[in-house]
Protein backbone atom coordinates (compact mmCIF):
# COMPACT_ATOMS: atom_id res chain seq x y z
CA UNK A 1 0.00 0.00 0.00
CA UNK A 2 2.76 2.58 0.87
CA UNK A 3 4.35 1.55 -2.65
CA UNK A 4 0.86 2.73 -4.45
CA UNK A 5 0.40 5.67 -2.55
CA UNK A 6 4.23 7.09 -3.37
CA UNK A 7 3.68 6.00 -7.34
CA UNK A 8 0.43 7.63 -7.24
CA UNK A 9 2.08 10.78 -5.51
CA UNK A 10 4.70 10.88 -7.94
CA UNK A 11 1.72 10.74 -10.76
CA UNK A 12 0.31 13.40 -9.66
CA UNK A 13 3.09 15.72 -9.07
CA UNK A 14 4.47 14.74 -12.33
CA UNK A 15 0.64 15.73 -13.80
CA UNK A 16 1.29 18.86 -11.67
CA UNK A 17 4.36 19.83 -13.81
CA UNK A 18 3.79 19.12 -17.21
CA UNK A 19 -0.17 21.28 -16.59
CA UNK A 20 1.89 24.14 -14.60
CA UNK A 21 4.93 23.86 -17.30
CA UNK A 22 5.97 27.56 -18.81
CA UNK A 23 7.54 26.10 -21.66
CA UNK A 24 11.01 26.83 -20.40
CA UNK A 25 10.24 30.37 -19.54
CA UNK A 26 6.98 31.18 -21.62
CA UNK A 27 3.84 31.91 -20.45
CA UNK A 28 2.19 28.61 -21.53
CA UNK A 29 1.11 29.62 -24.72
CA UNK A 30 3.11 28.80 -27.78
CA UNK A 31 4.42 32.63 -29.38
CA UNK A 32 5.14 30.80 -32.84
CA UNK A 33 1.27 29.54 -33.11
CA UNK A 34 -0.78 31.08 -29.72
CA UNK A 35 -2.16 27.63 -29.18
CA UNK A 36 -1.94 26.99 -25.01
CA UNK A 37 1.14 23.80 -24.16
CA UNK A 38 -0.58 21.01 -22.22
CA UNK A 39 -4.23 21.51 -22.93
CA UNK A 40 -6.01 18.34 -23.39
CA UNK A 41 -8.91 20.33 -25.28
CA UNK A 42 -6.28 21.39 -28.00
CA UNK A 43 -4.90 17.98 -28.75
CA UNK A 44 -2.28 17.93 -25.64
CA UNK A 45 1.14 18.92 -26.55
CA UNK A 46 3.27 18.55 -24.08
CA UNK A 47 6.60 21.10 -23.05
CA UNK A 48 8.14 20.03 -19.58
CA UNK A 49 9.40 22.43 -17.19
CA UNK A 50 12.95 21.16 -16.99
CA UNK A 51 15.20 22.64 -14.66
CA UNK A 52 18.81 21.38 -15.50
CA UNK A 53 20.63 17.86 -16.46
CA UNK A 54 21.23 15.62 -13.14
CA UNK A 55 24.80 14.23 -12.28
CA UNK A 56 24.79 10.03 -13.43
CA UNK A 57 25.71 8.47 -10.56
CA UNK A 58 29.46 8.70 -10.19
CA UNK A 59 29.72 11.90 -12.18
CA UNK A 60 31.24 15.29 -11.58
CA UNK A 61 30.41 18.43 -14.07
CA UNK A 62 32.90 19.65 -15.87
CA UNK A 63 32.42 22.88 -16.95
CA UNK A 64 34.22 23.65 -20.38
CA UNK A 65 35.63 26.53 -22.21
CA UNK A 66 39.16 27.16 -24.05
CA UNK A 67 42.45 25.83 -23.08
CA UNK A 68 46.02 24.85 -24.94
CA UNK A 69 45.78 21.67 -25.81
CA UNK A 70 48.94 19.63 -26.07
CA UNK A 71 52.65 19.87 -24.96
CA UNK A 72 53.65 21.58 -21.50
CA UNK A 73 57.00 19.85 -21.24
CA UNK A 74 59.66 18.72 -23.13
CA UNK A 75 59.75 15.97 -25.30
CA UNK A 76 61.67 13.48 -24.50
CA UNK A 77 60.66 11.37 -26.74
CA UNK A 78 60.74 12.99 -29.78
CA UNK A 79 57.35 12.14 -30.59
CA UNK A 80 56.24 15.63 -32.04
CA UNK A 81 52.65 14.32 -31.51
CA UNK A 82 51.13 16.65 -29.25
CA UNK A 83 51.89 20.08 -30.84
CA UNK A 84 49.90 22.74 -28.90
CA UNK A 85 47.14 24.31 -30.26
CA UNK A 86 44.18 26.43 -28.63
CA UNK A 87 40.47 24.47 -28.47
CA UNK A 88 37.05 24.63 -27.04
CA UNK A 89 35.85 21.91 -25.08
CA UNK A 90 31.76 22.31 -23.88
CA UNK A 91 30.82 21.25 -20.70
CA UNK A 92 30.31 17.16 -20.06
CA UNK A 93 29.98 15.15 -16.96
CA UNK A 94 33.12 12.17 -16.11
CA UNK A 95 33.72 9.97 -13.45
CA UNK A 96 35.09 10.98 -10.36
CA UNK A 97 37.68 8.06 -10.18
CA UNK A 98 38.56 5.70 -12.35
CA UNK A 99 36.17 2.10 -12.91
CA UNK A 100 36.85 -0.24 -10.16
CA UNK A 101 36.94 -4.13 -10.29
CA UNK A 102 34.13 -3.98 -8.58
CA UNK A 103 32.07 -2.17 -10.48
CA UNK A 104 33.03 -3.93 -13.97
CA UNK A 105 32.12 -7.58 -11.70
CA UNK A 106 28.69 -5.79 -11.12
CA UNK A 107 29.12 -5.93 -14.93
CA UNK A 108 29.86 -9.38 -15.87
CA UNK A 109 27.52 -10.85 -13.27
CA UNK A 110 24.87 -9.22 -15.31
CA UNK A 111 25.94 -10.42 -18.43
CA UNK A 112 26.26 -13.99 -17.08
CA UNK A 113 22.93 -13.80 -15.41
CA UNK A 114 20.45 -12.21 -18.11
CA UNK A 115 22.25 -14.17 -21.48
CA UNK A 116 22.13 -17.58 -20.38
CA UNK A 117 21.56 -18.72 -24.11
CA UNK A 118 24.58 -15.90 -25.20
CA UNK A 119 27.16 -17.31 -22.78
CA UNK A 120 30.19 -16.07 -25.11
CA UNK A 121 29.08 -12.61 -24.07
CA UNK A 122 30.47 -13.17 -20.63
CA UNK A 123 33.54 -14.35 -22.06
CA UNK A 124 34.26 -12.04 -24.61
CA UNK A 125 33.86 -8.98 -21.99
CA UNK A 126 36.03 -10.85 -19.31
CA UNK A 127 39.73 -8.70 -18.56
CA UNK A 128 42.50 -10.54 -20.02
CA UNK A 129 44.02 -10.94 -16.66
CA UNK A 130 47.08 -12.50 -18.28
CA UNK A 131 48.48 -9.22 -19.08
CA UNK A 132 50.23 -9.10 -15.33
CA UNK A 133 52.42 -11.92 -16.64
CA UNK A 134 55.95 -10.93 -17.01
CA UNK A 135 58.73 -13.60 -17.94
CA UNK A 136 61.34 -12.27 -15.30
CA UNK A 137 58.96 -11.74 -12.59
CA UNK A 138 56.73 -13.62 -10.45
CA UNK A 139 53.39 -11.52 -10.73
CA UNK A 140 51.39 -14.74 -10.99
CA UNK A 141 49.36 -14.64 -7.92
CA UNK A 142 47.79 -10.98 -9.41
CA UNK A 143 46.49 -13.36 -12.33
CA UNK A 144 44.15 -15.06 -9.63
CA UNK A 145 43.96 -12.69 -6.94
CA UNK A 146 43.56 -8.89 -8.46
CA UNK A 147 40.40 -8.43 -10.59
CA UNK A 148 38.74 -11.31 -8.00
CA UNK A 149 40.05 -10.57 -4.58
CA UNK A 150 38.23 -8.26 -2.31
CA UNK A 151 40.59 -6.87 -0.67
CA UNK A 152 41.45 -5.26 -4.74
CA UNK A 153 37.84 -4.78 -5.38
CA UNK A 154 38.58 -0.02 -5.07
CA UNK A 155 41.62 -0.88 -6.93
CA UNK A 156 41.30 0.28 -11.28
CA UNK A 157 40.18 -2.69 -13.25
CA UNK A 158 42.77 -3.35 -16.01
CA UNK A 159 43.61 -5.88 -18.87
CA UNK A 160 40.36 -4.45 -20.06
CA UNK A 161 40.72 -3.27 -24.41
CA UNK A 162 38.99 -0.48 -25.55
CA UNK A 163 35.86 -2.36 -27.11
CA UNK A 164 35.19 -3.89 -23.41
CA UNK A 165 35.57 -0.26 -22.03
CA UNK A 166 32.80 0.89 -24.47
CA UNK A 167 30.84 -1.77 -23.55
CA UNK A 168 30.51 -1.35 -20.39
CA UNK A 169 30.08 2.16 -20.89
CA UNK A 170 26.50 1.27 -22.72
CA UNK A 171 25.44 -1.48 -20.49
CA UNK A 172 25.87 1.45 -17.28
CA UNK A 173 23.51 3.72 -19.59
CA UNK A 174 20.98 1.16 -19.74
CA UNK A 175 21.06 0.37 -15.91
CA UNK A 176 21.01 4.08 -14.54
CA UNK A 177 18.33 4.69 -16.75
CA UNK A 178 15.91 1.77 -15.91
CA UNK A 179 17.18 2.53 -12.24
CA UNK A 180 15.77 6.42 -13.18
CA UNK A 181 12.47 4.55 -14.39
CA UNK A 182 12.11 2.17 -11.33
CA UNK A 183 12.26 5.31 -8.51
CA UNK A 184 10.18 7.49 -10.86
CA UNK A 185 7.68 4.49 -10.33
CA UNK A 186 7.39 3.79 -13.84
CA UNK A 187 8.66 0.20 -13.96
CA UNK A 188 9.18 -2.10 -11.14
CA UNK A 189 12.32 -4.52 -10.02
CA UNK A 190 12.53 -7.32 -12.86
CA UNK A 191 15.34 -9.59 -12.04
CA UNK A 192 13.98 -12.26 -14.49
CA UNK A 193 15.16 -10.15 -17.62
CA UNK A 194 16.60 -12.94 -19.91
CA UNK A 195 18.19 -12.44 -23.10
CA UNK A 196 16.96 -10.13 -25.42
CA UNK A 197 14.06 -9.43 -23.22
CA UNK A 198 15.65 -6.53 -20.95
CA UNK A 199 16.18 -3.62 -20.78
CA UNK A 200 17.76 -1.08 -23.05
CA UNK A 201 17.45 2.78 -23.49
CA UNK A 202 16.86 2.71 -27.08
CA UNK A 203 14.62 -0.68 -27.38
CA UNK A 204 12.39 1.48 -24.44
CA UNK A 205 11.94 4.42 -26.40
CA UNK A 206 11.61 2.55 -29.61
CA UNK A 207 8.46 0.99 -27.90
CA UNK A 208 10.44 -2.83 -28.01
CA UNK A 209 10.55 -3.23 -24.24
CA UNK A 210 7.39 -3.67 -21.84
CA UNK A 211 8.99 -4.48 -18.10
CA UNK A 212 7.19 -4.93 -15.39
CA UNK A 213 5.02 -1.24 -15.61
CA UNK A 214 3.70 0.28 -12.82
CA UNK A 215 2.06 3.37 -14.09
CA UNK A 216 2.90 5.06 -17.21
CA UNK A 217 3.22 8.68 -17.31
CA UNK A 218 -0.37 10.59 -17.81
CA UNK A 219 -1.29 11.20 -21.42
CA UNK A 220 -2.46 15.37 -22.54
CA UNK A 221 -3.26 13.43 -26.05
CA UNK A 222 -7.10 13.11 -26.19
CA UNK A 223 -6.51 9.61 -27.84
CA UNK A 224 -4.57 8.16 -25.52
CA UNK A 225 -5.49 7.85 -21.64
CA UNK A 226 -1.46 7.36 -20.61
CA UNK A 227 2.04 6.79 -22.33
CA UNK A 228 5.24 5.40 -21.72
CA UNK A 229 8.17 7.89 -20.91
CA UNK A 230 9.60 9.80 -23.95
CA UNK A 231 13.17 11.62 -24.41
CA UNK A 232 11.67 14.87 -24.26
CA UNK A 233 10.62 14.48 -20.79
CA UNK A 234 13.87 14.68 -19.40
CA UNK A 235 14.21 11.96 -17.47
CA UNK A 236 16.14 9.54 -19.48
CA UNK A 237 19.71 10.58 -18.91
CA UNK A 238 22.31 11.01 -22.08
CA UNK A 239 24.90 7.79 -22.82
CA UNK A 240 27.93 7.19 -20.58
CA UNK A 241 30.89 6.93 -23.01
CA UNK A 242 34.75 7.14 -22.68
CA UNK A 243 35.98 10.97 -23.21
CA UNK A 244 37.56 12.22 -25.83
CA UNK A 245 40.87 12.97 -25.90
CA UNK A 246 40.00 16.63 -25.68
CA UNK A 247 37.46 16.13 -22.48
CA UNK A 248 40.28 14.09 -21.19
CA UNK A 249 43.15 16.28 -21.36
CA UNK A 250 40.97 19.48 -20.21
CA UNK A 251 39.30 17.65 -17.22
CA UNK A 252 43.09 16.21 -16.14
CA UNK A 253 44.51 20.23 -16.10
CA UNK A 254 41.88 21.40 -14.41
CA UNK A 255 42.53 24.99 -15.06
CA UNK A 256 39.59 26.39 -13.26
CA UNK A 257 41.81 26.63 -10.24
CA UNK A 258 44.27 28.89 -12.54
CA UNK A 259 41.68 31.37 -13.49
CA UNK A 260 40.24 34.76 -12.60
CA UNK A 261 37.60 35.49 -14.07
CA UNK A 262 39.04 35.42 -17.83
CA UNK A 263 42.42 35.27 -17.20
CA UNK A 264 44.26 31.89 -17.14
CA UNK A 265 47.35 33.24 -14.52
CA UNK A 266 49.61 30.08 -15.48
CA UNK A 267 49.65 26.68 -17.38
CA UNK A 268 49.75 23.65 -15.23
CA UNK A 269 52.85 20.42 -16.52
CA UNK A 270 50.52 18.20 -13.92
CA UNK A 271 47.03 18.18 -12.96
CA UNK A 272 48.00 20.18 -9.87
CA UNK A 273 50.18 23.30 -9.61
CA UNK A 274 53.73 23.56 -9.72
CA UNK A 275 56.70 21.79 -11.27
CA UNK A 276 57.04 18.94 -8.23
CA UNK A 277 55.44 15.65 -7.83
CA UNK A 278 55.68 16.04 -3.98
CA UNK A 279 53.42 18.27 -2.18
CA UNK A 280 55.07 21.41 -1.12
CA UNK A 281 51.95 21.53 1.78
CA UNK A 282 50.72 24.77 0.21
CA UNK A 283 47.37 23.35 -0.97
CA UNK A 284 47.12 20.55 1.15
CA UNK A 285 48.27 21.30 5.14
CA UNK A 286 51.64 21.04 6.39
CA UNK A 287 50.64 17.40 7.53
CA UNK A 288 50.74 16.60 3.49
CA UNK A 289 53.99 18.33 3.16
CA UNK A 290 56.62 16.09 0.97
CA UNK A 291 53.94 13.04 0.16
CA UNK A 292 53.70 12.26 -3.42
CA UNK A 293 50.65 13.64 -5.28
CA UNK A 294 49.94 10.40 -7.63
CA UNK A 295 51.27 6.47 -8.36
CA UNK A 296 53.90 6.11 -10.40
CA UNK A 297 57.78 4.45 -10.91
CA UNK A 298 60.23 7.28 -8.83
CA UNK A 299 63.06 5.65 -10.71
CA UNK A 300 64.50 2.44 -11.69
CA UNK A 301 63.69 -0.16 -9.74
CA UNK A 302 62.10 2.18 -7.24
CA UNK A 303 57.93 1.69 -7.76
CA UNK A 304 56.94 2.06 -3.90
CA UNK A 305 59.89 3.26 -1.71
CA UNK A 306 61.59 2.08 1.38
CA UNK A 307 59.82 -0.06 4.51
CA UNK A 308 58.37 2.24 6.87
CA UNK A 309 58.53 5.35 4.75
CA UNK A 310 56.53 4.08 1.09
CA UNK A 311 56.42 6.40 -1.34
CA UNK A 312 53.21 6.40 -3.28
CA UNK A 313 52.20 3.43 -0.86
CA UNK A 314 51.57 0.88 -3.42
CA UNK A 315 53.72 -1.45 -5.60
CA UNK A 316 51.26 -1.80 -8.30
CA UNK A 317 47.78 -0.07 -8.39
CA UNK A 318 46.49 2.08 -5.57
CA UNK A 319 42.41 2.79 -4.40
CA UNK A 320 40.87 4.90 -7.14
CA UNK A 321 40.34 7.13 -4.35
CA UNK A 322 43.87 7.73 -3.16
CA UNK A 323 46.06 10.65 -3.37
CA UNK A 324 44.33 14.25 -3.97
CA UNK A 325 42.26 15.07 -6.74
CA UNK A 326 42.38 18.36 -8.75
CA UNK A 327 40.28 21.24 -8.76
CA UNK A 328 37.69 19.10 -10.63
CA UNK A 329 37.70 16.92 -8.05
CA UNK A 330 38.77 14.34 -10.06
CA UNK A 331 41.24 11.56 -8.30
CA UNK A 332 44.08 9.91 -10.55
CA UNK A 333 43.76 11.99 -13.32
CA UNK A 334 47.73 11.09 -13.18
CA UNK A 335 49.42 8.04 -12.50
CA UNK A 336 47.63 4.74 -11.26
CA UNK A 337 46.65 3.67 -14.46
CA UNK A 338 46.85 4.85 -17.80
CA UNK A 339 43.21 5.50 -19.32
CA UNK A 340 41.32 4.88 -22.60
CA UNK A 341 39.43 7.86 -24.37
CA UNK A 342 37.79 7.50 -27.29
CA UNK A 343 39.73 8.69 -30.43
CA UNK A 344 41.39 7.09 -33.04
CA UNK A 345 45.42 7.92 -32.81
CA UNK A 346 47.22 10.14 -35.36
CA UNK A 347 50.60 11.62 -34.49
CA UNK A 348 49.45 15.17 -36.33
CA UNK A 349 45.89 14.93 -34.63
CA UNK A 350 46.97 18.70 -33.52
CA UNK A 351 47.28 20.11 -37.12
CA UNK A 352 44.26 17.94 -38.55
CA UNK A 353 41.96 18.24 -36.19
CA UNK A 354 38.84 21.16 -35.52
CA UNK A 355 39.19 23.43 -32.84
CA UNK A 356 35.75 22.78 -31.43
CA UNK A 357 34.86 19.94 -29.45
CA UNK A 358 37.74 18.09 -31.65
CA UNK A 359 37.90 14.46 -31.88
CA UNK A 360 38.92 11.74 -34.68
CA UNK A 361 36.57 8.07 -34.58
CA UNK A 362 32.97 9.29 -35.82
CA UNK A 363 31.29 6.84 -37.83
CA UNK A 364 28.20 8.06 -38.66
CA UNK A 365 25.28 5.64 -38.11
CA UNK A 366 21.13 4.98 -38.39
CA UNK A 367 18.43 3.10 -36.71
CA UNK A 368 17.74 0.24 -39.22
CA UNK A 369 14.26 0.25 -40.75
CA UNK A 370 11.93 -1.77 -42.62
CA UNK A 371 10.29 -0.49 -45.92
CA UNK A 372 7.50 1.14 -44.30
CA UNK A 373 10.46 3.34 -42.20
CA UNK A 374 9.66 1.55 -38.89
CA UNK A 375 12.56 0.59 -36.13
CA UNK A 376 13.31 -2.97 -37.20
CA UNK A 377 13.06 -5.35 -34.06
CA UNK A 378 15.85 -5.44 -31.94
CA UNK A 379 18.46 -7.72 -31.57
CA UNK A 380 18.68 -10.99 -30.14
CA UNK A 381 20.61 -9.90 -27.35
CA UNK A 382 17.69 -6.93 -26.89
CA UNK A 383 19.89 -3.99 -28.51
CA UNK A 384 18.44 -1.94 -31.42
CA UNK A 385 19.88 -2.43 -34.45
CA UNK A 386 22.17 0.08 -36.30
CA UNK A 387 23.92 0.64 -39.46
CA UNK A 388 26.00 2.63 -41.58
CA UNK A 389 24.94 5.51 -43.40
CA UNK A 390 25.09 4.63 -47.12
CA UNK A 391 26.64 6.41 -50.51
CA UNK A 392 23.14 7.88 -51.22
CA UNK A 393 22.48 9.34 -47.71
CA UNK A 394 25.80 11.01 -47.43
CA UNK A 395 26.93 12.23 -51.30
CA UNK A 396 24.48 15.71 -50.57
CA UNK A 397 25.51 16.87 -47.17
CA UNK A 398 27.48 19.76 -46.71
CA UNK A 399 29.25 19.23 -43.61
CA UNK A 400 30.28 15.55 -44.26
CA UNK A 401 30.28 12.96 -47.47
CA UNK A 402 30.72 9.17 -46.03
CA UNK A 403 29.75 7.91 -42.66
CA UNK A 404 33.18 6.53 -41.49
CA UNK A 405 35.41 9.57 -41.13
CA UNK A 406 38.55 7.31 -39.05
CA UNK A 407 41.07 8.20 -41.55
CA UNK A 408 39.56 11.53 -42.69
CA UNK A 409 42.41 14.67 -44.13
CA UNK A 410 44.85 12.65 -41.91
CA UNK A 411 47.48 12.84 -45.01
CA UNK A 412 47.90 9.42 -45.71
CA UNK A 413 47.71 7.50 -49.04
CA UNK A 414 43.93 5.90 -48.23
CA UNK A 415 42.55 9.47 -47.66
CA UNK A 416 44.54 11.19 -50.03
CA UNK A 417 43.95 8.85 -52.96
CA UNK A 418 42.65 11.11 -56.64
CA UNK A 419 39.67 10.10 -57.83
CA UNK A 420 39.67 7.21 -59.97
CA UNK A 421 42.01 5.53 -57.82
CA UNK A 422 40.64 3.08 -54.79
CA UNK A 423 41.83 1.43 -51.64
CA UNK A 424 41.26 -2.27 -52.12
CA UNK A 425 42.04 -3.58 -48.20
CA UNK A 426 43.55 -6.92 -49.74
CA UNK A 427 46.58 -8.33 -47.38
CA UNK A 428 50.00 -8.11 -49.49
CA UNK A 429 50.73 -11.93 -49.12
CA UNK A 430 53.13 -12.60 -46.43
CA UNK A 431 53.18 -8.71 -45.79
CA UNK A 432 51.72 -6.54 -43.22
CA UNK A 433 51.37 -4.14 -46.20
CA UNK A 434 48.40 -3.76 -48.01
CA UNK A 435 47.43 -2.85 -51.89
CA UNK A 436 45.70 0.14 -53.56
CA UNK A 437 44.55 0.47 -56.91
CA UNK A 438 45.12 2.96 -59.17
CA UNK A 439 45.00 3.10 -63.08
CA UNK A 440 44.14 -0.10 -62.91
CA UNK A 441 47.09 -1.42 -61.25
CA UNK A 442 48.12 -2.54 -57.91
CA UNK A 443 50.47 -0.63 -56.15
CA UNK A 444 52.08 -1.18 -51.92
CA UNK A 445 50.79 0.17 -49.07
CA UNK A 446 52.95 1.54 -46.03
CA UNK A 447 52.48 -0.95 -43.60
CA UNK A 448 52.17 0.79 -39.55
CA UNK A 449 51.73 0.41 -36.16
CA UNK A 450 48.97 3.14 -36.57
CA UNK A 451 45.35 2.10 -38.07
CA UNK A 452 41.56 3.35 -38.05
CA UNK A 453 41.55 0.71 -34.82
CA UNK A 454 44.67 2.29 -33.06
CA UNK A 455 43.59 4.29 -30.08
CA UNK A 456 45.08 7.09 -27.70
CA UNK A 457 45.90 6.38 -23.99
CA UNK A 458 46.89 9.02 -21.69
CA UNK A 459 47.67 9.59 -17.78
CA UNK A 460 50.59 7.80 -16.68
CA UNK A 461 50.38 4.82 -15.01
CA UNK A 462 51.90 3.00 -11.77
CA UNK A 463 54.86 1.31 -13.53
CA UNK A 464 55.49 4.78 -15.83
CA UNK A 465 58.16 7.22 -15.46
CA UNK A 466 56.78 10.95 -14.12
CA UNK A 467 57.04 12.27 -17.83
CA UNK A 468 53.82 10.58 -18.59
CA UNK A 469 51.70 12.10 -15.95
CA UNK A 470 51.60 15.16 -17.85
CA UNK A 471 47.97 15.30 -19.39
CA UNK A 472 49.24 16.48 -22.81
CA UNK A 473 51.70 13.67 -23.80
CA UNK A 474 50.29 10.81 -25.65
CA UNK A 475 50.05 7.45 -26.58
CA UNK A 476 48.39 4.85 -28.82
CA UNK A 477 47.37 0.77 -28.91
CA UNK A 478 45.14 -1.22 -31.22
CA UNK A 479 41.22 -0.91 -29.53
CA UNK A 480 41.54 -5.32 -29.28
CA UNK A 481 44.47 -4.84 -26.91
CA UNK A 482 45.48 -4.32 -23.10
CA UNK A 483 47.83 -3.68 -20.41
CA UNK A 484 48.17 -3.86 -16.87
CA UNK A 485 48.56 -0.35 -16.34
CA UNK A 486 45.83 0.80 -18.41
CA UNK A 487 41.83 1.15 -16.95
CA UNK A 488 39.46 4.22 -18.16
CA UNK A 489 36.10 6.19 -16.77
CA UNK A 490 33.27 7.18 -17.86
CA UNK A 491 31.91 10.46 -19.16
CA UNK A 492 28.40 11.86 -20.51
CA UNK A 493 27.61 14.50 -22.48
CA UNK A 494 26.14 17.43 -20.43
CA UNK A 495 22.86 18.95 -22.42
CA UNK A 496 21.75 22.60 -22.18
CA UNK A 497 23.42 25.57 -20.14
CA UNK A 498 27.23 24.60 -19.70
CA UNK A 499 27.36 26.40 -16.65
CA UNK A 500 23.84 25.05 -15.89
CA UNK A 501 22.44 28.56 -15.19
Amino acid sequence: MKMRKKISGLVLAITASIMASCGGGNSGVSPTTGWEYNNTDNGGFEVVDYADQAAGPGLVLIEGGTFTMGQVEQDVMYDWNNLPKRVTVTSFYMDETEVRNVDYREYLHWLRRVYLDYPQVYIENLPDTLVWLSPLSYNEPYVDYYFRHPAYDNYPVVGVNWKQANAYAAWRSDRVNEMLLIENGILDFDPNQLNGENFNTDAYLAGQYEGIVLQNLPSLDPNQGERRVRLEDGILLPKYRLPTEAEWEYAAFGLIGNTTEERLYSRRIYPWNGDFVRNDGAENGETARGQFRANFVRGKGDYMGIAGSLNDNASITAPVDSYWPNDYGLYCMAGNVNEWVLDVYRQQSAIDMEDFRPYRGNIYTTKMRDEEGNIMEKDSLGRIRYRELNEEESMNRYNFRRSDNRNFMDGDMKSSLIEGNDWTGEEIPGSSKMYYQGNGAKHTGITSLVTDNTRVFKGGGWNDRVYWMSPGTRRFLDENASRANLGFRCAMIKVGSPSGL
